[in-house]
């Protein structure tokens, strides 16, 4: 019945459920199987408006249990993967590595098996997504390119750093046909509140401290949430096998000020006096291990797929801001914890 049976793992995570939507959409002869594990960072209501698309499934279960995945595959007749399940908070990591080891290197590695297994001829696609932080850290100057070599400094990067070299060696051990794409830092709607931007707006909104870590002088290149779905999705539908490909907002920002720059917007948009919301800064001890700077070159993307940013960050974190603003209640919601309910609802049962 289904051209393509496609299983999006961490689809209902940030990135994964724009991603879901976008391909849901796009493609109404694609069958499109949602699995997710539904930890904190997973949220069903952030896929609502496709619930009822017939050519959506949602599966709750663990990469980590290989006969989960085994199961998974064989129910749904998986043609191809886009792997986006992972812990991926930095400060987690460091408090508990173990976690991150599991999720991202055993997950990855159980899902790997699961379709080489599976796979007969070379019509699949196991689409593996990263983070730059696998390259390490940058000076003031040069950009990270596909050829950069790894040098991963955090628990997390390390754990995505082995799961990127797991994804080569079934590429060129059994020819398992793979892409790889590392991302720069995304922002955008339905971002889990513990990371900077979705943290600073909804601090500033309630007038909380704005902690900073250093001085706030470590520069991230800032890509909107949307882009990269839309470079996901051009990736595995046109990119080659067997190649990586960076992906980049082209866009860097210290910390600190990004941080301004959302004072000063949010200032106007709550009607406070300028300046306001800067008092709510708090510097804060640094992170351990934290790099100084990141950045892409997309050059690749750019060149051969006709790929790049289709906002500038002003036009996107502006958008951003609004949709934080208007959905103050999905923000307590996950605050709160109560949106782990709408599972228990929507499929315990089912």
């Amino acid at each position: 019945m289904w051209e393509k049976n496609i299983l999006i793992t961490g689809g209902a995570g940030f990135i994964g459920s724009h991603l879901v939507r976008l391909m849901v959409n796009k493609y109404p002869t694609y069958r499109i199987i949602c699995l997710d594990k539904l930890t904190y960072a997973g949220n069903l209501k952030n896929l609502t408006d496709v619930d009822n698309a017939p050519n959506y499934a949602f599966v709750k279960a663990d990469i980590v249990d290989a006969e989960a995945m085994k199961s998974v595959f064989a129910e749904y007749e998986i043609s191809d993967v886009i792997h986006l399940a992972a812990e991926s908070h930095v400060d987690r990591s460091i408090e508990g590595p173990m976690e991150f080891v599991m999720t991202n290197v055993v997950g990855t590695v159980n899902l790997l098996q699961v379709a080489k297994d599976s796979w007969k001829g070379d019509d699949h696609v196991f689409h593996h997504v990263s983070t730059d932080e696998v390259y390490g850290s940058l000076g003031e100057d040069g950009l990270f390119e596909e050829t950069t070599a790894y040098d991963p400094r955090s628990p997390y990067s390390s754990s995505k750093a082995s799961s990127d070299h797991f994804v080569r060696a079934f590429h060129h051990t059994y020819g398992l046909p793979i892409k790889i794409s590392n991302c720069s830092n995304n922002y955008g709607s339905h971002q889990f509140p513990e990371k900077l931007i979705p943290l600073m707006i909804n601090n500033i909104v309630n007038n909380k401290p704005l902690p900073i870590y250093g001085k706030g002088e470590n520069i991230r290149d800032w890509l909107w949430v949307n882009d990269h779905a839309s470079a996901i999705e051009t990736i595995f539908s046109k990119g080659r096998i067997g190649e990586s490909y960076n992906v980049g907002g082209l866009n860097e920002w210290t910390n600190i000020d990004l941080v301004k720059y959302l004072c000063r917007l949010l200032d106007k948009k709550l009607n406070r006096a300028e300046g306001e919301s800067e008092k709510l800064i708090t510097y804060v001890t640094d992170r351990a291990g934290h790099d100084m700077r990141y950045a892409i070159d997309a050059s690749k993307i750019e060149a051969e797929l006709n790929w790049k940013p289709s906002l500038k960050f002003e036009e996107g974190l502006e958008i951003t801001v609004d949709w934080y603003l208007k959905n103050t209640e999905w923000t307590n919601e996950i605050t709160s914890g109560s949106y782990r309910d709408y599972y228990d609802t929507m499929y315990q049962n089912r």
